[in-house]
């Protein structure tokens, strides 16, 4: 009998330093800088390629498929079913307000701060030391096992894409990016767009808004510049409305003719908009209360009374909620407004069975019909995907988190998506721990290194588990 728990402790050290280099790359994807050989940018490659150069230092099988995707196997070769955990090299963009250098990790009261700390570099990294406890123990495995890295699965998961296209298909598996017990139920997930003129009337203006950095990120900025306001009223409005909303913070500048004004709200993980303040709608919301005109008004009527403080989506008419699989969430991710570009709205919707993205686009597109604007699907939308709770994968699993924790075992269904709806027998499990804080796509994002080593032991008793399951 293998004490995985002991196993992963002997390992936490040398886990530590390989996890400091890894975090140290800023893996943002990146298509400015997109090349031939860096096809999502420098960031994401690097990051691939250093994880890949670990696993070939240690000597094991690997390969890079484009550089926007690569693999490390252990197993028998001549299996011709194999089990897959899919994980991520890439990171959200840092964002503003971080205590430390987001791209340099830092140990303190038993964290590790830094961004991908917990996703998904330290759970990634974790699996990949799974492997190396296996391999050094030589235990038996039926299946191969592969451990599978994309590059992109905070955008449209360009990288996981191309393995499906030109690799043969897992038996089943599961992606080390969520939460424990597991998740086996995953919504739907759709982005919709928002889109108009962007215009002015006579009296006050709107010379540009800006906030958001990705849809699945709740904005934690936002600033806006007007003309044609008074800045002592608006300097005494805006301190009001503070003193109203302490839930969010701001400042307001002139210069000469014109006003400049920003908001901090609370930047949150894009599938738990109700964790977070967004501080687009909040700017919008404060903003509404003047004489502005043209696609200007309508902008700021439509995001700040229509889009705001309702992450259940409501107020646009698709609140929907299923049984199983929980209620619709709703996350205004990106807002921009100026007149040269108009306006961009993007509304990143987690929805259950019971619901499509086209109902939910046709809402946007009718709602507030006064305000003359257009509402598409953009992006790659996904399906709800649901693993019974009779699956062997998903009671093979509990039992282990169980055995190893203590803890209760039992399935659930998140907003959040993950690599592990690409299988159809595929789940999300760990890294983190019910009673953990979460703070994913947050400035000073961490993990806690107890969870992250605990998780090597709990991955590594699941790889050979799974892949010894009978056919």
């Amino acid at each position: 009998m293998v004490d995985w728990q002991l196993k992963a402790k002997e390992e936490e050290s040398a886990y530590l330093a390989d996890l400091a280099d890894y975090l140290a790359i800023p893996s943002v994807r990146d298509d400015s800088k997109a090349t031939k050989e860096a096809p999502l940018g420098p960031g994401p490659k690097a990051a691939l390629e250093h994880i890949l150069s670990l696993a070939d230092r240690d000597g094991f099988v690997t390969k890079n498929i484009d550089n926007v995707v690569g693999y490390i196997e252990i197993g028998p070769k001549d299996s011709e079913e194999y089990v897959a955990l899919l994980a991520h090299v890439d990171v959200m963009p840092a964002g503003e307000g971080w205590n430390t250098d987001p791209f340099t990790a830092v140990i303190e009261d038993g964290k590790v701060i830094a961004r991908g700390a917990s996703d998904d570099k330290g759970p990634g990294l974790a699996a990949y030391y799974a492997f190396k406890m296996i391999r050094d123990m030589n235990l038996p495995l039926k299946r191969r096992v592969r451990l599978i890295f994309g590059t992109d699965e905070e955008n449209d998961w360009t990288g996981m894409t191309r393995y499906f296209e030109v690799e043969p298909a897992p038996a089943f598996g599961f992606s080390p990016d969520a939460e424990y017990p597991i998740i086996n139920g995953e919504k739907g997930n759709v982005q919709v767009n928002v889109t108009s003129e962007g215009t002015n009337g006579d009296k006050a203006q709107l010379l540009n808004f800006e906030s958001g950095l990705r849809t699945n990120m709740v904005p934690g900025v936002a600033r806006a510049t007007v003309a044609g306001l008074t800045f002592d009223q608006v300097d005494d409005d805006f301190s009001n409305y503070l003193a109203d909303h302490p839930q969010v913070s701001g400042k307001v500048a002139e210069d000469g003719d014109e006003i400049q004004l920003e908001v901090i709200g609370k930047q949150v993980h894009g599938s738990l908009p109700e964790t977070g303040e967004n501080a687009g709608t909040y700017l919008a919301n404060f903003l509404d209360r003047y004489e502005f005109g043209g696609s200007a008004a309508g902008f700021l009527t439509y995001l700040g009374t229509w889009s705001h403080d309702d992450p259940t989506g409501r107020q646009l008419g698709v609140a929907y909620k299923d049984e199983v699989m929980g209620a619709l969430s709703m996350n205004v991710g990106i807002i921009r407004f100026d007149e040269e570009n108009g306006v961009f709205i993007n509304y990143n919707f987690r929805y259950p069975k019971g619901i499509t993205p086209d109902f939910i686009c046709e809402q946007l597109a009718k709602a507030m019909p006064e305000w003359r604007h257009k509402a598409e699907i953009g992006g790659h939308a996904q399906v709800p995907h649901y693993v019974s709770p009779k699956d062997p994968v998903v009671k093979t699993l509990l039992n282990i988190y169980h055995d190893q924790t203590g803890l209760k075992a039992y399935d659930q269904v998140i907003g959040g998506g993950t690599y592990g709806r690409l299988m159809e027998r595929g789940v999300a499990f760990g890294a983190l721990f019910p009673d953990s804080p979460e703070t994913m796509h947050q400035v000073n994002e961490f993990a806690l290194v107890d969870d992250l080593v605990r998780s090597m032991g709990i991955y590594g008793q699941a790889i050979v588990e799974l892949a010894n399951l009978p056919e």
